[in-house]
């Protein structure tokens, strides 16, 4: 009987954790795709002037660092282009993550017996406390600022709209 009942509790504590991964899977998903700013993260802009943008892009736990630099460049691109430029420079980068973390509830699962022989009664119990655990992850983000130009100067880095644009969203499979 109590053998019974611990593999109930065992059962039970099984079902729990595999909830609480699904939940949360469901929650964060995977990395965050190519989008505008939503839940999950996704990119943003705002113009400062004419020709020059604020451009960022923020990651959720499941993206690299990498990959939101590249979302951040390849948005950075489809602004050039949407305004009529064709190139454009990086006058300011950040590149920074942020840590969270968050801590499952413990649980206690009590099971037992009791027997009765007349007026008297024992009752033989087992408590199995399962501590909450923490879990840590990172979120990052990547920022710019650009000025948009519409040839290539002699001097700096500029980088070509058109051709980040096309290795960027073959690279990432984005439509």
């Amino acid at each position: 009987m109590i053998s019974q009942l611990m593999d109930t509790a065992a059962w039970k504590r099984t079902h729990i954790a595999i909830l609480a991964t699904i939940a949360l899977l469901v929650l964060t998903g995977c990395a965050t795709s190519y989008q505008s700013s939503g839940f999950t993260g996704g990119f943003q802009e705002s113009q400062l002037a004419p020709d020059i943008f604020e451009v960022s892009f923020n990651g959720n736990g499941y993206t690299s660092g990498k990959r939101t630099r590249d979302f951040t460049m390849l948005r950075a691109a489809e602004i050039c282009q949407g305004q009529g430029f064709s190139f454009f420079l990086i006058l300011e980068r950040d590149n920074s993550a942020t840590t969270h973390s968050y801590t499952t509830p413990g649980q206690s699962y009590t099971t037992g017996t009791a027997y009765a022989y007349g007026n008297t009664a024992t009752y033989y119990g087992q408590t199995t406390h399962t501590p909450g655990q923490t879990h840590h992850f990172v979120k990052p983000s990547s920022s710019m600022t650009i000025k948009l130009l519409r040839t290539k100067p002699t001097e700096g880095i500029a980088y070509e709209a058109a051709f980040l644009i096309e290795s960027l969203k073959k690279q990432y499979g984005v439509e």
